[in-house]
């Protein structure tokens, strides 16, 4: 096991708490030099002084871990990109702030965007419609808002197990007992009918439900409106702490909490959990068992965070057949890229050859961690010949060193690294040069351009400059992996 560091986050705390670094000495019976070599990570954490500093503080010694900075120096890369090419910063530099002052790196992508938000807004009001500047949507703004919480919140998905233990919703009796609840505590009926997937009539305390929708869906939607019903304020309060009320990010992080709510009302965190566990996290059985949808499993998995009974740790994403990204939620750091796409060489595309099936890949990012893969496609259709419907590929995946605990493992070499697929995280962000299905040249890469020669990859890169631009980030070498 390595060193571990952690002086960036011992002197923010002791700040906070409004003490000195005598005080802090004292508390935990250190002498001040050296609390003060700790928090110049000087020294490094032993286990004896973790311990006492987690007594001392009342913190979980997860507090004290080392940051897991993949995701943040990509937000970095990308939104200092511009920076990196004119020399200002190296890749280095980035990663060396998101490792030791993740809260400083945060709040410098914070700033770039907003910069960039102003500068568009300035530009439109100049008359300038030139490109538009890069700054977050409202359903982008809602994503974070659930991304930055790791895709868990304790207090939405504890009183829906609440709720459950009371009502039991058990498979086949589903729909009847939300209907119930729904009537008794509530005075709402349901009915269906109509051209609309779903809508609520207040004035009549009517939920009409589209008799298209498969019985899971139709439960799902009486879960979402119980939500609204009983935890009105607790959905505007959590969707407050991103946005301003009223907003239209917080009207979507409001939805976005209801749904949250439903599927932990569907599938309540103990006994899901439990099955997953015992199942090896197979989808397939998990959706046939709840009587629920493959995506609806999927994203369940990916908020099995609950402190003291913590699932795998899911990264979620649906996208389509052009590349969009319509849904992204994770319990880890993975980063999904904003610019250049996605990658062509995940397997999600892969999973619309062949619908129903799913699919598995072993993947390895620039960065060296590498990461089981599923993804499937599922498809939607709203009835009726030449009515379009709707295909999305939905992926599933974690770090590698979970992948023994789930059934997509079996039969594959996990310890073989030649045996993974090299992917990246966006072509613009991407550090692997010699990719032949890159799309657009890499941030802060200076080109090879020779109008007398031509390669088979798209956009190949100076000799020896990619070294050194990767010696300065201090990414890993081949052989280090």
């Amino acid at each position: 096991m390595g060193k571990a560091f952690a002086g960036a986050r011992l002197r923010r705390l002791r700040e906070e708490r409004g003490l000195s670094q005598a005080a802090t000495a004292r508390l935990v019976e250190l002498s001040p030099s050296y609390l003060n070599q700790l928090e110049h990570d000087a020294r490094p954490l032993t286990v004896p002084v973790l311990l006492r500093l987690t007594e001392a503080f009342g913190v979980e010694a997860g507090y004290f871990a080392p940051p897991d900075s993949a995701r943040l120096t990509a937000e970095l890369r990308e939104t200092l990109g511009e920076e990196i090419a004119a020399g200002r910063v190296t890749p280095g530099d980035l990663d060396e702030l998101a490792a030791r002052l993740p809260a400083v790196a945060s709040l410098l992508t914070e700033l770039s965007r907003s910069r960039r938000a102003v500068a568009e807004q300035l530009a439109v009001l100049a008359g300038d419609r030139g490109p538009a500047a890069e700054t977050l949507t409202p359903h982008e703004q809602v994503r974070e808002f659930f991304y930055r919480r790791k895709n868990y919140l304790h207090e939405l998905d504890t009183a829906a197990e609440e709720l459950a233990a009371t009502i039991r919703p058990r498979r086949g009796r589903v729909r009847s007992v939300l209907a119930e609840r729904l009537a008794d505590a509530h005075g709402v009926r349901t009915a269906t009918g109509g051209e609309q997937l779903h809508r609520y009539d207040p004035h009549d305390r009517v939920l009409h439900l589209s008799d298209r929708l498969r019985p899971g869906q139709q439960a799902f939607r009486m879960a979402t409106q119980l939500a609204y019903l009983e935890h009105d304020p607790l959905l505007s309060e959590l969707a407050a702490e991103d946005g301003p009320e009223g907003s239209t990010a917080w009207s979507l992080t409001r939805i976005g909490l209801a749904n949250y709510f439903a599927a932990a009302l569907v599938l309540p965190y103990t006994a899901f959990h439990a099955e997953a566990e015992a199942a090896r996290y197979d989808i397939e059985h998990l959706a046939d068992h709840f009587g629920v949808g493959y995506e609806t499993v999927c994203h369940r998995l990916s908020t099995l965070q609950r402190p003291g009974l913590r699932g795998v740790p899911f990264s979620f994403v649906r996208v389509d057949r052009a590349g969009n990204v319509s849904k992204r939620q994770s319990a880890t750091d993975f980063h999904f890229s904003r610019t250049g796409g996605t990658c062509p060489l995940w397997n999600v595309y892969e999973a619309f050859a062949s619908p129903g099936r799913v699919h598995v890949q072993v993947a390895s990012m620039p960065d060296g961690r590498r990461y089981l893969w599923t993804a499937r496609a599922v498809t939607r259709s709203p009835g009726g010949w030449g009515r379009p419907g709707k295909t999305f590929a939905i992926g599933l995946g974690c770090e590698l060193r979970h992948a023994a605990r789930l059934v997509y493992s079996t039969g594959l070499d996990l310890a073989d690294p030649s045996a993974a697929t090299p992917i990246g995280l966006g072509c613009k962000v991407c550090e692997r040069p010699a990719c032949p299905q890159r799309a657009a040249p890499a941030i802060g890469l200076p080109l090879a351009v020779d109008e007398r020669t031509s390669t088979f990859v798209p956009y190949p890169v100076r000799t020896g400059d990619h070294e050194h631009w990767r010696s300065r980030a201090g990414a890993p070498r081949v052989e280090d992996r």
